[in-house]
C-alpha cells in the first residue's frame, strides 16, 4: 500500500500556523517576573507539536529550531531557567523565523537557512547564559530512522493489510523514548506530564496498543538536531534582538495574512445548514406532489409551498453566507506585536486598545485588510503619536493611545484606526500638495485636504525612515480598500489626534435592493441606503441651472438625476414627473431621481471590474429573474459627486 504524505501537508500547515499564533499570544501575555506555569505549558506544547509534525514530514529546519526552543521552555517549566524580557524577546524573534519557515515550506520555496542557523545559535546562547544545558546532537537510532523512508517513499506503516509477507526490519523495536506513552503526531497537544515511560515495544503491537501513538511524528526528547543538519554555518544578518523591551500591552494571537483556501466552521452552523437542507427537500417533495396531481391542484397549497420554498432558500443562503464570516480579530490580533516592536524601535510609549474584535467580516475581505491596516497603524504611530517628552509638554499622558475598533453600521462594517497624537497638519499638507503640482487651495474643506494624502508619492515626513515616510503607501491603501468595495474616510483635529475610518460592505455576495428603472435600463439601489421614495410636487423643487434641490420635511435635499450619471437619453427630465429615492450614504444625504420603482429584490453581486472594467457609480452587476442584466449602484461613489458647498449657496438664493 502506498501513502502520499503530501495529502497531509495542508493539515500540518494550518495547525502549525495556529500553534505559532498561540505561542505569540502567550509570549506577549507572559509576565517574566511571575511566569504562569500553565502559560509556559501551553507554549511548550505548541512548540512540541510543531516539532513532532515537522519531523515526520521531513521539515528539518522547523524540527531543529523548535527543538532548541523547546529546551528553553522546558527549563522554564522545570524552574531551572528564569524567564526574562530578553529571553521572551528572543523567543518572539524565533516565532518570526517559524512563520517565515512555515511559509517557505507551504509555498515549496527554499528555506532561509541563514536565519535558522542564526536563530538556533541565539537560542543556544540564551540557554547557556541562563544556566541551561545546550541541546545535544541527535544520533538517530536504527529504529527511529526506519520511518523516514515510509514518509518519503510512500511505504506503509506495517499495520495495513497487504498481500506481501511481512518483513522483519532490523531495529524493529522502537527506542524506549520514542515509544513512550503520550507522544503525539504533532497535531495534538501532548499531556503536560511527559515523563511516563513504557517498556520497549514491538512496532506493530505498540501501535495497536490503546493509548499509544505511532511514535514517528515526534523526535525523541533526548535527541537534538545539530546546526549542520538544519542550516548552514554562516551567520544571518537577521539577528534576534537582545535588547530588553518593556511590553506596553497585552495581546491576542497574530494572524498570518497569507490567503488560505480553507476556513474553520462552527459545527453548529453546519448542523443548522443540514437541517435547512432537510426542510428544503420536504418542501420540494410537496411541490412535486402538487405538480403530479394536476387535476386536483390546490392553488392555496401551491402558494403555501412556494412561500415555504422561498423561506427555506433564504435561510440556507444566510446559513451559507455566515460560514464565510470570520471575526475581525483574525486581523486585529496581529497588531499588538507590531505596536510592541514599534514602541521599542521608535522610543515611544504606546498602548493599543482593541474594540469590537468579534465583529464578523466576510473572509474575502479579511484577507485583504491586513496590509492596508498595517500601513495605517504604522503611520499613526510614526507620524501621529508624539515622543513622551513632547506629549508631557503638551499636557498629554506620556503614553500614546492607538485604538483599533470594528462595528457594524447598517449594511457596512466600519473599521477605525484612532490615535491621540498630533493630528494632521492642514497647512503642511497644502504646501506639500502645491509643491508637487497637485491642484489645491485654502478654499478646500478639511475633508478634501485630508484626501490629498492619498495622492501617489505624497508624504509630509521630514525624515524618511524604515517605518514610513516614503509616500508609497497611502495611495495603495486607498486603492486596495476600494478594490473590495470599501471607502477610506479621515477625521482629524490638530493637537488631538486622527481617525481613519474604513467602510466595507457587510458581504461580497448578496444584497437586498430596490430595483429602479431609468429609460430602458434597470438599476439596483441597496435597500440599506434607502430612507424613502416620493413623487415630488413642482412646489417642492428648486432649480438653478442644472442643479436641483428638493424640499422635504423642512430641509433641502440635493437631487442627482440617475439619467445624467449613466448617460441615458430617453428618461424623465422633470423631477415632478419622476420618482425621487431619498438616499443616505456614510456622510451625505441626497435624492436619486429615477423614472419608476420596480420593487424589492435580493440580488447576487457579480464583479463588473473582473469581467469588464471599473465603472464610476457602479458597485457590480446582477442577473434578474427574467435573464436581463442590471447594474448595482455604488451609493458612496454617487454621494461623492454631491457638492455640499453649492447646496448651501442654492439654499440662500
Amino acid at each position: 500500500m502506498s501513502i502520499d504524505m503530501e495529502q497531509f501537508h495542508q493539515v500540518f500547515f494550518d495547525e502549525s500556523q495556529e500553534h505559532i499564533q498561540e505561542m505569540e499570544q502567550l509570549l506577549m501575555e507572559l509576565d517574566p517576573d511571575n511566569a504562569d506555569p500553565e502559560q509556559l505549558n501551553c507554549i511548550f506544547r505548541a512548540a512540541h507539536s510543531i516539532k513532532g509534525g515537522s519531523g515526520i514530514f521531513g521539515f528539518d529546519a522547523l524540527t531543529g529550531i523548535t527543538h532548541v526552543m523547546e529546551n528553553i521552555l522546558d527549563g522554564a517549566r522545570q524552574q531551572s531557567l528564569k524567564m526574562t524580557i530578553p529571553i521572551v524577546d528572543c523567543l518572539l524573534s524565533t516565532v518570526d523565523i517559524l512563520k517565515d519557515t512555515l511559509d517557505s515550506y507551504r509555498e515549496k520555496q527554499p528555506v532561509n537557512q541563514e536565519a535558522i542557523t542564526d536563530g538556533i545559535k541565539k537560542l543556544e546562547n540564551v540557554l547557556e547564559q541562563s544556566g541551561g544545558k545546550k541541546a545535544l546532537a541527535i544520533e538517530q537510532d536504527e529504529g527511529f530512522g526506519l520511518f523516514e523512508p515510509v514518509a518519503k517513499e510512500g511505504e506503509d506503516f506495517g499495520f495495513f493489510d497487504t498481500e506481501e509477507e511481512p518483513q522483519v526490519i532490523p531495529g524493529d523495536h522502537l527506542p524506549q523514548s520514542v515509544a513512550k506513552e503520550g507522544e503525539d503526531f504533532g497535531f495534538f497537544a501532548p499531556p503536560e506530564d511527559e515523563s511516563a515511560n513504557t517498556t520497549n515495544t514491538n512496532l506493530v503491537s505498540g501501535i495497536a496498543k490503546e493509548g499509544e501513538d505511532f511514535g514517528f511524528f515526534e523526535p525523541v526528547n533526548n535527541h537534538s538536531v545539530t546546526n549542520a543538519q538544519v542550516a548552514t554555518q554562516d551567520k544571518s544578518k537577521q539577528a534576534v534582538a537582545e535588547a530588553p523591551a518593556k511590553r506596553a500591552l497585552k495581546s491576542t494571537p497574530t494572524q498570518s495574512h497569507n490567503e488560505s483556501s480553507s476556513i474553520r466552521v462552527d459545527t453548529g452552523k453546519i448542523d443548522s445548514l443540514v437541517n435547512l437542507v432537510g426542510e428544503l427537500v420536504i418542501t420540494q417533495s410537496m411541490l412535486a406532489l402538487i405538480g403530479e396531481n394536476r387535476e386536483s391542484r390546490d392553488e392555496a397549497k401551491l402558494q403555501s409551498s412556494i412561500a415555504e420554498l422561498e423561506r427555506h432558500t433564504r435561510e440556507i443562503q444566510e446559513a451559507v453566507m455566515s460560514m464565510r464570516m470570520l471575526p475581525v480579530s483574525f486581523v486585529f490580533n496581529r497588531f499588538p506585536r507590531l505596536v510592541r516592536d514599534l514602541s521599542t524601535k521608535l522610543g515611544k510609549k504606546l498602548e493599543l486598545v482593541i474594540e469590537g474584535g468579534n465583529t464578523e467580516v466576510d473572509k474575502g475581505l479579511i484577507e485583504k485588510l491586513v496590509d492596508p491596516l498595517t500601513h495605517l497603524v504604522r503611520n499613526s504611530i510614526d507620524h501621529g503619536i508624539e515622543m513622551p517628552n513632547v506629549r508631557i509638554e503638551k499636557g498629554k499622558d506620556a503614553t500614546g493611545e492607538v485604538i483599533l475598533r470594528a462595528a457594524q453600521k447598517g449594511g457596512s462594517i466600519v473599521i477605525s484606526i484612532i490615535d491621540d497624537g498630533a493630528g494632521l497638519n492642514r497647512e503642511r499638507i497644502l504646501n506639500k500638495a502645491i509643491e508637487k503640482g497637485i491642484d489645491a487651495s485654502d478654499a478646500m474643506s478639511d475633508a478634501e485636504v485630508w484626501n490629498l494624502i492619498f495622492a501617489p508619492g505624497f508624504s509630509t515626513a521630514e525624515q524618511i525612515t524604515d517605518v514610513s515616510g516614503r509616500g508609497v503607501g497611502m495611495d495603495v491603501v486607498k486603492r486596495n480598500i476600494e478594490s473590495i468595495g470599501g471607502r477610506v474616510e479621515i477625521e482629524s483635529i490638530a493637537g488631538q489626534g486622527s481617525e481613519f475610518n474604513i467602510r466595507l460592505p457587510l458581504t461580497l455576495a448578496i444584497v437586498d435592493g430596490m430595483c429602479v428603472g431609468v429609460g430602458d435600463q434597470i438599476y439596483v439601489v441597496p435597500l440599506v441606503n434607502i430612507i424613502e421614495s416620493i413623487q415630488p410636487q413642482p412646489s417642492q423643487i428648486k432649480s438653478l441651472t442644472k442643479d436641483k434641490l428638493l424640499w422635504v420635511r423642512d430641509k433641502y435635499w440635493p437631487v442627482i438625476p440617475l439619467y445624467d450619471c449613466m448617460a441615458i437619453d430617453n428618461a424623465q427630465l422633470d423631477p415632478a414627473d419622476a420618482i425621487v429615492v431619498l438616499i443616505e450614504s456614510s456622510k451625505k444625504r441626497f435624492g436619486l431621481m429615477v423614472d419608476r420603482l420596480l420593487g424589492q429584490q435580493q440580488v447576487v453581486i457579480k464583479s463588473l471590474e473582473q469581467n469588464y472594467r471599473r465603472v464610476s457609480g457602479v458597485a457590480g452587476a446582477t442577473i434578474m429573474g427574467d435573464g436581463t442584466v442590471a447594474l448595482i449602484l455604488d451609493v458612496e461613489s454617487l454621494a461623492s459627486s454631491v457638492d455640499l458647498n453649492k447646496i448651501e449657496r442654492l439654499k440662500h438664493e
